[in-house]
């Protein structure tokens, strides 16, 4: 099928995945990041204080994942998405109105959980469940709603600052994200449903055979992938939240930085289809162990330059990786382990994302108030993602041998 044809005959469809993952940047690190500094000096916080605090939010989200991921595989992505949607308002709400920084981290939890849990699980778990044969590039295009909101949402909201109060603003995220419930209940008024697609989707893993959850957790492959996916979600989420802190160590202005943060996700959004387009033709497996090479090359050029225009040139590597991120490991899991079940699994990969991405401002946060400026730690943490690439490498061809041949 052409691609201008798969658009058009799975519009609604497709459409619903982008807005479901534009709208949960409001609980992404990105987005949050943008008010730390008022944050902090609402709530008299140093940096790594902050960090802990936003830490504990989502390590307590990644913990509730993994009971409520599984809720894709019951539910029709209109009706639960519409639900976590006012739920991402009203954390929104809560950020607004808080006066006590014992709340702080309440309210992170509510933000990370609706926005970056659930909101970005449904999207992803629905393309990937609902498109087979075009999965790489259902992947990519819904991933086109993150790159909007990585694009958008920080030049905006920095620029904004300059003219409101960050409650005000936060007031203003609540209301865009209620106008995406009546959106998403119109593009979905035909749902393809979980059970139905489930059943006819014939598309085993490993063995031939559909996994559940329980099974894939036994197998050693998830485990010995832990370190590789953990690198993107921690050191993007560091970049993200320690962005303030950045721009001071570098001698940058905010505005100027958050400027360049488009090229991550234009970046981002050519790597997603041209993985995504891999995909359909060779499988997920050939790429899994080599695309977080641009995060590790991002952050090798930001720990050795000082200008803007290398700033420029890590955010660009490191929206390559994003674009791998997006569309190689969702369909990966379904390609190793079956669709049947694939929401349940893909609930146990979040949760443990979203300890990536709480990892990464608590340790790097720490360090900080221990002297240990950012741009510091990045020669560590680009090596880390070396290593972990290396490993993901030589995990996936020994499991790939367990694959059902092709007829």
């Amino acid at each position: 099928m052409g691609f201008v044809l798969f658009l058009r005959e799975n519009a609604r469809w497709l459409a619903a995945g982008v807005l479901l993952a534009f709208v949960s940047g409001f609980g992404q690190t990105f987005f949050i990041a943008i008010f730390a500094g008022h944050l902090r000096a609402e709530f008299g916080l140093s940096d790594g204080q902050w960090g802990w605090a936003y830490t504990a939010g989502t390590l307590a989200s990644a913990a509730l994942m993994l009971w409520t991921g599984g809720l894709t595989d019951r539910f029709r992505v209109r009706n639960l998405g519409s639900w976590v949607l006012v739920a991402l308002a009203l954390a929104c709400v809560a950020m607004s109105l808080n006066r006590a920084a014992w709340a702080l981290p309440i309210i992170i939890f509510a933000l990370r959980f609706t926005g970056q849990g659930m909101t970005s699980h449904t999207a992803i778990v629905a393309m990937a469940r609902w498109f087979v044969a075009n999965r790489g590039r259902a992947l990519a295009v819904a991933g086109l709603g993150y790159a909007l909101a990585e694009a958008l949402m920080p030049m905006i909201y920095v620029a904004a600052l300059r003219l409101f109060g960050w409650r005000e603003l936060w007031l203003v995220s609540a209301a865009v994200v209620v106008l995406g419930v009546p959106a998403l209940r119109a593009l979905l008024s035909y749902e393809r449903t979980p059970q139905s697609m489930a059943a006819g989707s014939q598309a085993p893993g490993m063995g031939g055979r559909h996994w559940t959850r329980a099974e894939a957790l036994r197998h050693w492959l998830i485990w010995a992938l832990m370190p590789a996916l953990l690198a993107p979600p921690a050191f993007f989420t560091a970049f993200f939240f320690q962005q303030v802190h950045l721009a001071g160590v570098k001698g940058w202005d905010h505005l100027q930085l958050v400027t360049l943060f488009p090229l991550f996700p234009l970046a981002g959004v050519a790597a997603s289809f041209g993985f995504g387009w891999s995909i359909d033709r060779f499988g997920a497996r050939k790429l899994m162990g080599v695309y977080q090479l641009g995060l590790a090359a991002g952050y090798l050029v930001l720990a050795l330059t000082d200008t803007l225009l290398a700033a420029a040139v890590a955010l660009a590597l490191m929206g390559v990786t994003s674009g791998g991120q997006g569309t190689l490991p969702n369909a990966f899991w379904a390609e190793y382990y079956g669709t049947r079940n694939i929401g349940s699994i893909k609930a146990v990969i979040t949760a443990v994302l979203v300890l990536g991405s709480a990892i990464g401002p608590g340790l790097s946060g720490a360090l900080i108030d221990r002297g240990v400026m950012f741009p510091a730690q990045m020669l560590a943490i680009a090596a880390y993602t070396v290593l972990a690439s290396l490993g993901a490498w030589v995990a996936v061809v020994r499991a790939g041998r367990e694959l059902p041949r092709a007829p």
